[in-house]
């Protein structure tokens, strides 16, 4: 198969065609594709019609699965990650329930798995049914962000640690979204705030709703630091929106890319995401 790759801006995003994921790929293709979302940091490919199965098989292509976390609720220790405001028996979740609230925490700027102590490295989320309008995916190049940053800020940043806590970014929400278990599973993580792909030699920022403060600096001051970092990552020209079609599949890199949900009337219309995550590779 011939792969083409289009760039969608200057800094973020990019569209594959020429794959078919309803079928395995070969070894060419996966490091073609590798190789843009290195560069890309985000890919989109339309027209997908992919069964869970399939979708597993695409991302075991790409390296190592990440199952879901027992404790989580929409995983549940499987490797299909369910984002959507549908119960089991395909009624709308109202928007005031507790699970629609533990969703809300999509729509706040993050990096997948920044709370686990070895972070994720990429998503591929593919859409099963999307709303006729809103709930559209931004994401913003933190590596063009870091690239863009005054040499000053750079070089004030490049030995501080953030604190990333699944917890805080859910505080962000609400109060007694997640259960004790699922509280304890997700002690808070420590990771550089900037960080270097390996892939690549680059840098990018690790900002976003999990970050909670600085290791060693007053909170308050921390989190100051951490809003504005975030402010100057997500400016207009370091983001793509993506406006999602039936059986879209978007594979995000979460080292170089931070991303939010937007909005839709959720107690209308259904909105059914699946995603499965690639773990960084040991070796």
């Amino acid at each position: 198969m011939t792969i083409s790759i289009t760039q969608l801006t200057e800094h973020i995003g990019a569209r594959v065609d020429g794959v078919d994921l309803t079928s395995p790929i070969d070894n060419e293709t996966a490091e073609a594709v590798l190789s843009a979302l290195y560069s890309h940091s985000v890919l989109v490919f339309h027209g997908q019609p992919i069964t869970d199965d399939q979708h597993v098989v695409f991302t075991e292509s790409l390296g190592p699965l990440q199952m879901t976390m027992v404790n989580d609720p929409y995983g549940g220790g499987g490797p299909i990650n369910v984002i959507s405001n549908v119960d089991e028996n395909g009624d709308l979740i109202p928007p005031d329930d507790s699970r629609s609230l533990y969703q809300a925490g999509n729509t706040l700027w993050h990096s997948d798995g920044a709370f686990k102590p070895v972070p994720l490295k990429a998503s591929l989320l593919s859409a099963k049914e999307i709303p006729p309008e809103g709930g559209e995916t931004e994401f913003a190049s933190m590596r063009a962000a870091y690239d863009a940053l005054p040499e000053e800020r750079k070089v004030e940043i490049e030995d501080l640690v953030a604190e990333h806590s699944m917890a805080y970014s859910r505080q962000q929400i609400g109060s007694g979204i997640m259960d004790d278990a699922w509280l304890k599973a997700t002690p808070p993580a420590h990771h550089p705030l900037a960080r270097t792909i390996p892939e690549t030699g680059e840098k990018a920022l690790l900002v976003g709703a999990y970050a909670s403060q600085i290791v060693g600096w007053p909170v308050e001051k921390g989190r100051k630091l951490l809003e504005e970092l975030l402010v100057w990552t997500t400016q207009p020209e370091f983001v793509y929106r993506h406006e999602w079609q039936d059986h879209d599949l978007v594979i995000w890199d979460n080292r170089s890319a931070v991303h939010r949900g937007r909005p839709w009337d959720n107690g209308t219309y259904k909105r059914i995401m699946h995603r499965t995550t690639l773990a960084i590779d040991a070796s």
